[in-house]
């Protein structure tokens, strides 16, 4: 198995840094084929723009998507987003390591998605979700934090995890095909101790050698979605989708099926 190991975090002593050397270690050992993407080492640029490609289709004005379906046919990335977009065509697993800052990715994580995750070349008109270009492929996301689990329950002052995950889980991630395998997630991180910190890193190496095994989250599949929708009779079965009251945008959901 090849994987693509993009990691994000500014301090390589840091304990994502030791998962991440964990990963490498880890994942080598048992004879799969490891590239790493060290944004911060790499000084990866993280401003999706015009230098993104080498030639343009119009040159008036700059449209980020169309630009991208351009350079995905002609070629023209600029040469680190091609670089970049290689490894990731040759991934069979995605893995993103970093630190959870305000509720999401660093920014230099999402701006590699944004330059990378390129209109043309990983996903297109009709190649989303179960349908998408890295349709059979998988991916996971390995995050610290340092809130206790107990903020991220269902209850939890801070909201329940798994919605808080549902935009890079649904919306990056099986958006564009991958079978997203349940998160590793590692709280309280510097505050637990050193005691507890190594028997994360062994928590952590244990699920990298079970990882073929692991069963990927459930999504919709196309089936069950009509006009953008869940068809009727069709039960809601994930995080990012209900049917009844929204809590924080006005009025309820119309036409409920």
């Amino acid at each position: 198995m090849k994987v693509l190991l993009v990691y994000a975090h500014p301090e390589a002593k840091s304990f994502n840094g030791s998962m991440r050397e964990l990963a490498v270690a880890t994942l080598s050992g048992a004879g799969h084929e490891v590239f790493v993407s060290d944004l911060y080492g790499l000084g990866f640029n993280a401003v999706a723009g015009p230098a993104d490609v080498v030639t343009r289709k119009n040159e008036g004005v700059f449209n980020l998507g169309l630009e991208q379906m351009h350079a995905a046919g002609e070629g023209a990335f600029a040469p680190d987003i091609q670089v970049e977009l290689d490894k990731l065509m040759a991934a069979d697993l995605l893995l993103f390591q970093f630190p959870m800052w305000w509720f999401s990715m660093p920014a230099i994580l999402k701006g590699w998605i944004d330059r990378v995750f390129a209109f043309g070349a990983a996903y297109d008109f009709g190649r989303t979700w179960d349908k998408g270009v890295f349709t059979g492929r998988r991916a996971m996301l390995s995050f610290t934090l340092s809130a206790p689990e107990a903020a991220f329950l269902p209850d939890g002052r801070n909201g329940d995890m798994e919605r808080v995950l549902w935009p890079i889980h649904a919306g990056i991630l099986a958006l564009v095909g991958y079978s997203v395998l349940p998160p590793f997630i590692s709280h309280g991180i510097p505050f637990v101790g050193e005691a507890a910190m190594h028997a994360e890193l062994e928590r952590f190496r244990a699920r990298l050698l079970s990882i073929e095994g692991d069963e990927p989250l459930f999504f919709h599949p196309s089936a069950d979605i009509r006009d953008y929708r869940l068809a009727p009779g069709v039960e809601p079965a994930t995080p990012g989708q209900h049917r009844g009251t929204r809590k924080h945008l006005p009025g309820t959901i119309s036409g409920l099926r």
